[in-house]
């Protein structure tokens, strides 16, 4: 697992992760999410498939629906886009599932979590990202290695992890 404070370049980590995981030849899964800029500001996040669908999953506007922070959350657009990821990830053989990210948005799903933590068990390799300040019990299993990403290491992260991957 990924973790950082926003902006450090976690979602960077992922795409390039993807990229050098196909270009080796390792089925990609799983999704990741972007931020939505007008004007120089977040309004809003996206959510995508690798290869696949995209939408709009939280911004500024919404006013009805759950909230984290300044957003309105679309609960059923993430979920329509993240858990059939999920579930490719786990019917693909040879797939590496990338899910970015677990966080508050995310939590909102009350399937997320279970989803999470069947494909945490599961014989497929993950990597996810995770908020830094979230406390999911996915976060302390034994099984999974915290990593931090740093403005020192996110340059190479992609690269190390692709060696572990695809070997």
């Amino acid at each position: 697992m990924l973790t950082a404070p926003p902006r450090t370049g976690k979602t960077t980590v992922i795409r390039r992760l993807a990229e050098l995981l196909r270009e080796a030849g390792v089925p990609v899964r799983g999704f990741v999410s972007d931020e939505i800029r007008e004007h120089g500001h977040r309004v809003g996040f996206t959510i995508e498939e690798f290869d696949g669908e995209k939408a709009v999953m939280a911004h500024v506007s919404w006013v009805s629906g759950p909230r984290v922070g300044q957003y309105g959350v679309n609960v059923l657009e993430f979920e329509r886009i993240a858990l059939p990821a999920m579930e490719r990830a786990l019917t693909t053989k040879g797939a590496v599932a990338l899910i970015d990210e677990i966080g508050p948005m995310e939590l909102l799903s009350p399937a997320f979590m279970p989803r999470c933590v069947t494909l945490f068990a599961a014989d497929v390799p993950v990597v996810a990202t995770i908020h830094q300040r979230s406390r999911p019990a996915l976060k302390s299993r034994v099984d999974a290695e915290l990593i931090t990403v740093t403005a020192q290491n996110r340059d190479e992260l992609p690269r190390t992890l692709s060696r572990l991957l695809s070997a």
